[in-house]
């Protein structure tokens, strides 16, 4: 029987407890050998998360938005399994496995400057775990209950260690009215189990209104106690970077104005998945890439690779 440190989904409720991983990967001699200052890597080690304003032209990010736009109008693509659809309205809540689906967005993965600090982060190659798009229409986006990601991602498809980033590109403007994503700073260096056994195809409901996976009430008001909770907000392009274990979630969109955010996971070489640690099978590729890729190569914005120094 394999050894647990992040045991979760159980018939009676565990204790949170300090996570066994780091928060950066990168070795002591090496932290400095990326983008990054030691002021940005502190504080994404304290809470869990950077944001940056504007870190991509509006002009860049508009293609990305008409591309989304044009996917809620292909009827094939709107059935297969890896659209989800808002339970209340009906229109398109997240389309997974969008590095596949897009070469504009593939390309965007490998951009120098996010894919040069997520290696930072990661300390050494990455590739993507999972990729989407996460959409709120005005007036009817439903919104994402508390979590980690990793604790779905441990349980679920067998992550190993807390060795994961997510970058997340606004499309549109994040403001406070539209379901901006909320965080708990400080919240990722406790792993909080979660009661509960996990249902079979779990992600078939979970991933329109999450039920398994959502930490309790009492650890979520010690945890805000300590932190509090921030909504990075910004105009389209800005980027946010978060630690896979940093509890998070949104609101419904009670504005008019859409909120769009692409989302790319990008998961460690080294931090390959396993067996799931709490359930009885993984779920699909779309939602977790088990075909261990090549490492991601740097790619400029005019799709040229850059060659890797000897």
């Amino acid at each position: 029987m394999r050894h647990d440190d992040y045991v979760t989904r159980t018939r009676v409720e565990r204790e949170r407890h300090i996570r066994c991983d780091p928060v950066v990967h990168m070795p002591t001699t090496q932290r400095w050998d990326g983008p990054l200052g030691e002021v940005a890597l502190s504080d994404f080690e304290r809470d869990g998360f950077l944001s940056f304003e504007g870190f991509f032209s509006e002009e860049r990010m508009a293609p990305f938005f008409d591309e989304l736009d044009e996917m809620g109008r292909d009827e094939d693509l709107l059935r297969q399994d890896g659209v989800i659809r808002d339970p209340k309205s009906g229109a398109i809540r997240s389309v997974f496995d969008m590095h596949r689906i897009s070469q504009r967005f593939d390309e965007l993965t490998r951009d120098p400057r996010i894919l040069g600090m997520v290696r930072q982060l990661l300390g050494g190659d990455v590739y993507i775990h999972q990729s989407r798009i996460n959409d709120k229409y005005g007036f009817q986006g439903a919104g994402f209950d508390w979590h980690s990601d990793f604790e779905t991602w441990h349980a679920e498809d067998g992550m190993p260690r807390m060795r994961a980033v997510s970058a997340s590109i606004m499309l549109t403007d994040n403001n406070e009215f539209n379901g901006p994503l909320m965080l708990i700073p400080g919240s990722h260096h406790h792993f909080v189990p979660c009661q509960g056994t996990t249902p079979d195809d779990n992600w078939k409901s979970s991933l329109k209104a999450q039920e398994a996976g959502v930490p309790s009430q009492s650890n979520l008001q010690a945890l805000v106690n300590r932190g509090g909770i921030v909504a990075p907000k910004g105009r389209a392009g800005s980027l946010l970077l978060f630690e896979c274990n940093t509890l998070h979630a949104s609101n419904s969109n009670m504005s008019p104005w859409p909120r769009s955010n692409l989302f790319f996971v990008y998961n460690s070489v080294d931090n390959a998945l396993e067996q799931p640690f709490a359930a009885e099978t993984p779920r699909p590729s779309f939602l977790a890439n088990r075909d261990h890729p090549e490492p991601l190569e740097m790619q400029d914005p005019l799709g040229m690779p850059f060659r890797r120094s000897a």
